[in-house]
């Protein structure tokens, strides 16, 4: 029985990450999957793959729906759990890799942060996962028709709101060489060169961290505020270690900073990069999703080759 629902760890976590946008939550979600698959009469699944996947479904709606109610109150906007992994080399854990397998970048993450319980249910095992919408609906309690309505709004609203990410790693990283080296040397005309005329800037301090309490958009604001987030680093921190890192399969930054006072703050930059510019920046700075993120290697190239 163990082995049979470890065959499908890995694909369950995939589907719970992607509705939960959390690593810990999902690692609950299939935890609970387990529980109820020994107290059900196996003689009855005929599909264990199939059940396994609807069971996690169900209990991600549970967990979508309570959270709507918490992240109402949620401080500033809300950013997903980064999945990060080291260059080069070091492959990620089996739980890590299950989640990045596919399309699991922060632009997707985001943007199904918006859409309804049932709505994000839908798009990710129908459009992701490929489950038939007859199964779609029995984890959603409703009929195939109904389910199929759900997937077709989501994927307009993924369609509309979602920031572009086209480029290569190879594109990312000069584009973030040149973000990095306009910032660092107070170059604005660089800076806004590098910038989508629609790039937005979240930042996620879940009001425990300082991070920004609106999404800013355009490059005029978000370039303002970059540069003054390295002219502190530059002139108020005690120390600072950053490294290039994979960001839910995207090239990032993970950075450590020390105050004078000795505290420290840690924080993740992603980006979403399409046609030579910035689109989106990502700025996770709420250390209850961080407690995964490996510190930077103080001797890691700084700026980034």
């Amino acid at each position: 029985m163990g082995d049979e629902f470890e065959a499908e760890r890995d694909h369950l976590m995939a589907v719970a990450y992607r509705m939960l946008g959390s690593r810990g939550e999902a690692e609950d979600a299939v935890q609970e999957a387990w529980l109820r698959y020994a107290g059900a009469d196996r003689d009855e699944i005929r599909d264990l793959s199939g059940w396994l996947t609807t069971t996690t479904a169900r209990i991600c709606l549970d967990q979508l729906r309570s959270a709507r109610v918490r992240r109402a109150a949620y401080v500033g906007p809300w950013l997903p759990e980064p999945l990060v992994t080291r260059l080069p080399g070091g492959a990620p854990d089996p739980g890590e890799r299950a989640a990045r397998a596919d399309e699991v970048g922060l632009a997707l993450l985001v943007v199904l942060e918006r859409l309804t319980p049932e709505q994000r249910v839908a798009f990710v095992l129908h459009d992701v996962f490929a489950v038939p919408f007859e199964e779609i609906a029995t984890a959603l309690g409703s009929t195939p028709a109904a389910a199929r309505q759900l997937a077709t709004r989501a994927r307009r609203a993924v369609a509309a709101g979602r920031a572009r990410h086209t480029a290569d790693l190879a594109e990312q990283r000069r584009v973030l060489r040149a973000f990095v080296a306009a910032a660092e040397s107070g170059d604005l005309t660089g800076l806004l060169a590098v910038l989508a005329p629609d790039v937005v800037m979240v930042g996620d301090g879940g009001g425990l961290a300082p991070a920004a309490r609106k999404i800013l958009t355009g490059p005029d604001r978000v370039a303002a505020l970059v540069q003054g987030l390295f002219r502190l680093a530059g002139t108020q921190l005690a120390e600072v270690h950053a490294e290039l890192a994979l960001v839910n399969g995207a090239l990032g930054f993970i950075a450590d900073a020390r105050y004078p006072d000795g505290s420290e703050q840690r924080m993740v930059l992603a980006f979403a990069v399409a046609d030579g510019r910035i689109t989106a920046i990502y700025d996770q700075l709420n250390p209850g999703k961080l407690t995964r993120v490996p510190r930077p290697d103080p001797a890691a190239p700084w700026p980034p080759a």
